[in-house]
C-alpha cells in the first residue's frame, strides 16, 4: 500500500497539535511590552514543544520519502507515534501553568521519551515491512542521535524529579541536537533520484 494517505493524515495531526499548543498561550493582560513577562515561560515552553513537533514532522517526511511498503503494523506504529505527539499540548500547558513544577516536568520528559521510543518503533516496523531490500535500512546508518536522545531524556526526567526546571537543559540539548539537519536520508534520496 502507498504511503500518501498515512503522510497526509500525519501532516494534518501535527498541524492540529501545533495549533492547539499556540491556543494554550496566555495573552498578556496589558498593552505594554513589560506585560509580556507574564507570558515568557509559556512562550518558551511553547517554542520548545513547537521545535520538537517540527523535528518529528521533518524526520517523518524524510523517512517516508524512502518507504516503499506500508502494512497494517506500520499504520498502527504511526498512530502510536501520533498518540504521544498529540499529548505535547497537554504536557506543555501543564508545565507552563504550574510554573515548571517537578511532577509536570517529569511527565513532560516522559512524553518526550515516549515519542522518541514510538518513532524508533515506527522505524523498526517499517524495516520489518520492507524486508532486506528496503532502502531505509541503508539510509539510517548508525543513528547516533537517535540512540543518544533517550539517555538525555532519562537524565532530564531524573533532574526534573530532583530539582525541577533545570531538566529543561537536557530537553533543550536534544532539540538543538536534532535541529542540526540530519542529512542521511536527505542525501540518500538525492543520490538515488539522480540515478533514476
Amino acid at each position: 500500500m502507498r504511503t500518501s494517505r498515512l503522510e497526509a493524515f500525519s501532516d494534518g495531526v501535527l498541524a492540529i497539535v501545533i495549533t492547539v499548543m499556540v491556543l494554550e498561550l496566555h495573552v498578556p493582560d496589558g498593552p505594554h511590552l513589560s506585560d509580556l513577562a507574564d507570558s515568557a515561560t509559556g512562550f518558551l515552553t511553547y517554542l520548545l514543544s513547537f521545535v520538537y513537533v517540527g523535528i518529528y514532522w521533518n524526520n517523518h517526511h524524510h523517512m517516508f520519502q524512502l518507504v516503499r511498503r506500508v502494512d497494517g503494523r506500520v499504520l498502527w506504529a504511526n498512530l502510536h507515534l501520533l498518540f504521544w505527539l498529540t499529548l505535547f499540548p497537554f504536557t506543555t500547558a501543564w508545565i507552563d501553568e504550574t510554573g515548571l513544577a517537578r511532577v509536570p516536568l517529569v511527565v513532560y520528559g516522559i512524553n518526550l521519551l515516549a515519542a522518541a521510543v514510538a518513532y524508533y518503533v515506527l522505524e523498526l516496523t517499517i524495516l520489518r515491512a520492507e524486508g532486506d531490500d528496503g532502502v531505509l535500512r541503508e539510509a539510517l546508518g548508525s543513528d547516533l542521535k537517535g540512540k543518544a536522545s533517550p539517555f538525555l531524556y532519562l537524565i532530564g526526567i531524573t533532574i526534573a524529579a530532583l530539582w525541577g526546571w533545570p531538566a529543561l537543559v537536557p530537553f533543550t540539548v536534544v532539540a538543538v541536537m536534532w535541529l542540526v539537519p540530519d542529512r542521511r536520508m536527505e542525501e540518500y534520496v538525492a543520490r538515488h533520484e539522480l540515478s533514476d
